[in-house]
């Protein structure tokens, strides 16, 4: 089975001149905790619901600040032809719940999470990634 079978294709990217009030705004009205950055239809990073509090509220930062303030620019994508057992793997071994999905243009197309695995069918990946993620820090 292929990621683009199994992703959520309802994706855009923001925009990091946003404030990170506008971002929060956006993963509550989707009820996401992450929203890739981008410039055009290319992602430089991503902002998460734990960029906002940690690197945002906990130093004291305003609801106006930029999210490219807050952003993690070091991105992990995978493709939508990608298998998703090597998916699973990968995002087992980096310890990540969701990444997002680039065709091979380098566009995003998609964002694959663990809920989508649950859904998927394919319990082997689903318990592999699972286990991954929910190693104790």
């Amino acid at each position: 089975m292929k990621v683009g079978q199994i992703m959520t294709t309802d994706v855009f990217l923001t925009d990091p001149a946003k404030s990170i009030r506008e971002a929060a705004e956006t993963m509550k009205r989707m009820d996401i905790g992450s929203l890739p950055v981008g410039d055009g239809d290319r992602i430089i990073g991503i902002v998460t619901d734990r960029d906002i509090t940690v690197r945002a509220v906990a130093n004291g930062l305003g609801a106006e600040t930029l999210v490219r303030e807050v952003m993690s620019e070091a991105i992990h994508y995978c493709y939508d032809d990608d298998d998703v057992d090597d998916v699973a793997r990968n995002m087992a071994d980096l310890q990540v719940r969701r990444l997002p999905v680039i065709n091979r243009q380098r566009q995003l197309v998609g964002f694959v999470s663990l809920a989508d695995f649950a859904y998927s069918g394919d319990e082997e990946s689903s318990e592999e990634l699972l286990k991954g993620v929910a190693k104790p820090h």
